[in-house]
């Protein structure tokens, strides 16, 4: 749904910040951290605008996951620094040969900006950059400003357990569920106050979100923050179908549909369905699909499985609704169906579904034949103590 000229689009924090920059940012050397999709509503990219706006103030690039371009598909393929083309400004990579920047990165940076798209979800690793950035902030005694975004998937709704921290990691750094319901400045709030990485923080907030907005709702053009994000369907599932790169089922990667579709050459999708009593699910619907990954997992063999049509997002919980299609297919598979092996975003040892889920308590629950309904009922207390407590870093 576009807004109408009775609800105008939302207006980011980049757009706010180029309307009327902050003198003492205004004077600084500006580093900024950013990817394809910091841009202004007309798609103009954040680091064109600032330094037409701010002439000879931005020093330096940062970039995080996936590259500056966003040119490197899957995870653990990193990229290396560079310098943009037309700016002629060094551009470091922090998913490359560090994953934390390192003081001699900040030395020609008073402030850096940080205009990064987040996707609502625990796992994502563009806040935990973000927060390794505000640790060297706090260390070299630099500013850190977040020009805030729309959590595409929503602010209202909390979803799923508390990470354990023994299973901390790149893609869970902090005991959070697994859709958290915040924006990355709401966000960098939480790390600093609740995580206690004290940085000089501030954020330039949107004007005109609402906690409620889905990314099509806020009139913003999309833009994939990473290549297999393809469009707001895609995040509005990723938050549970996530957990199928934990597996050895095709999570939909080398297609089209990345975390739309999911399925296996040994799946037959209508035993699933009867298993499952339908093809319905709380505000979901599992449509019967066929597809041929061209990468990654199945490349190349005929998988069969289903496409996630999401009818209803007000009550469509992603997690419990891929957990429990997980349950079905681990309990009709024994002999096809297979955990995922390490090494996982840079963790050689713990299992991938453990660092996924942020648990190895589900895993071990299916392995043992335990029923998993306990566990939603655990998450939803969970989310909402979390919600409780990250309510006071909350903007909008």
């Amino acid at each position: 749904m576009l807004p109408t000229p009775e609800t105008p689009r939302v207006r980011t924090g980049l757009e706010v910040f180029l309307e009327n920059p902050p003198p003492d940012i205004a004077k600084a050397r500006l580093g900024l951290l950013c990817n394809p999709a910091s841009t202004d509503a007309d798609l103009r990219h954040a680091a064109r605008l600032i330094n037409d706006r701010l002439p000879g103030r931005l020093k330096a690039l940062f970039s995080p996951q996936h590259g500056l371009f966003a040119a490197r598909q899957d995870n653990m393929v990193e990229s290396g620094h560079t310098v943009h083309p037309q700016l002629g400004i060094k551009a470091w990579s922090l998913y490359g040969e560090t994953r934390k920047p390192y003081r001699e990165m900040y030395k020609d940076i008073d402030v850096l900006l940080v205009d990064l798209p987040d996707v609502g979800t625990r796992v994502y690793t563009f806040m935990y950059t973000v927060s390794y950035c505000m640790e060297t902030a706090a260390k070299t005694k630099k500013k850190v400003v977040i020009l805030d975004r729309p959590n595409p998937v929503g602010g209202r709704d909390v979803e799923g357990g508390l990470l354990d921290t023994a299973f901390a990691s790149f893609v869970g750094r902090f005991p959070m569920p697994m859709r958290h319901g915040l924006t990355m400045g709401e966000l960098a709030l939480l790390f600093n106050r609740h995580f206690s990485i004290n940085c000089e923080l501030s954020v330039i907030a949107m004007e005109g979100w609402e906690r409620e907005m889905l990314f099509p709702q806020t009139g913003l053009p999309w833009i994939p923050p990473s290549p297999n994000l393809p469009s707001p369907a895609s995040a509005l599932v990723y938050p549970g179908q996530v957990i199928w790169e934990g597996t050895n089922v095709s999570e939909g990667r080398g297609t089209t549909l990345p975390f739309e579709i999911f399925g296996a050459p040994w799946l037959d999708p209508y035993q699933v369905l009867e298993a499952l009593g339908g093809q319905t699910l709380p505000g979901a619907y599992l449509r019967v699909c066929a597809f041929e990954p061209t990468s990654n997992k199945w490349m190349g063999r005929l998988c069969r499985g289903f496409m996630l049509h999401v009818t209803d997002a007000d009550i469509f919980r992603p997690l419990e609704a891929a957990v429990k299609l997980l349950e079905v297919i681990y309990r009709l598979y024994p002999k096809h169906f297979e955990w995922k092996k390490p090494p996982y975003e840079y963790e050689y040892e713990k299992m991938p579904i453990d660092l996924i889920l942020g648990t190895d308590k589900v895993r071990l629950a299916l392995e043992n034949g335990q029923d998993l309904d306990p566990f939603y009922k655990q998450w939803l207390d969970e989310a909402q103590s979390f919600a409780g407590m990250s309510a006071t870093c909350r903007i909008y």
